[in-house]
């Protein structure tokens, strides 16, 4: 057992394989009263429902239940609330992995990049046209429906402070939210 626990820790593609059994399950589960009756309880919070919906809005492994939970609530619930309060949990979401990454994954990488040196890559990354694309690039990924550890990574590599990715957390996950529960209320 011990060794089958080292192997899955040394495994490239075992976020991928986790993120393809956790939507194969939540699938799933989708189509079982359980979720049925998960669904029915959070429109019971109402906009409190939106708010933790927002919050698992920003992960790999908790964005497509969070948008079956928040189009159900838009049905319910005037949209635009729905995606300020969603926009809301999904700040304190992003905020988290944001200082995650920039207190500890590129705390961890400097070294490397300091190895590196004067590295094609390096020299690149350090351009003005990078210094202004790679937060724009993450704010485009923050504001689509695709998980946002990419989008958060990429504006921490950038010089960014705290109060202003807040602020543009806030704006971004709330119009992409606010995109798809107006899907929701169309329909």
């Amino acid at each position: 057992m011990k060794k089958l626990i080292e192997q899955y820790r040394g495994w490239r593609y075992k976020n991928t394989m986790l993120l393809i059994v956790s939507l194969v399950a939540f699938f799933y589960l989708l189509k079982t009263s359980v979720m049925n009756e998960l669904l029915v309880s959070t429109a019971h919070l109402g906009y409190a429902g939106s708010f933790l919906a927002g919050i698992f809005f920003v992960s790999t492994f908790t964005v497509a239940p969070a948008i079956v939970v928040l189009y159900h609530l838009a049905e319910l619930f005037n949209p635009l609330y729905v995606a300020l309060t969603a926009g809301l949990g999904a700040v304190i979401g992003d905020f988290l992995i944001f200082r995650f990454f920039k207190d500890y994954v590129f705390d961890e990488l400097r070294p490397i990049l300091k190895k590196l040196g004067d590295h094609p890559f390096v020299r690149i990354l350090s351009t003005p046209y990078f210094v202004w694309f790679l937060p724009v690039l993450g704010a485009v990924i923050i504001a689509s429906p695709l998980p946002d550890e990419v989008g958060i990574g990429l504006m921490g590599i950038s010089r960014m402070k705290s109060w202003q990715f807040l602020i543009l957390a806030f704006a971004l996950n709330s119009i992409g939210i606010f995109f798809v529960v107006t899907l929701a209320s169309s329909s």
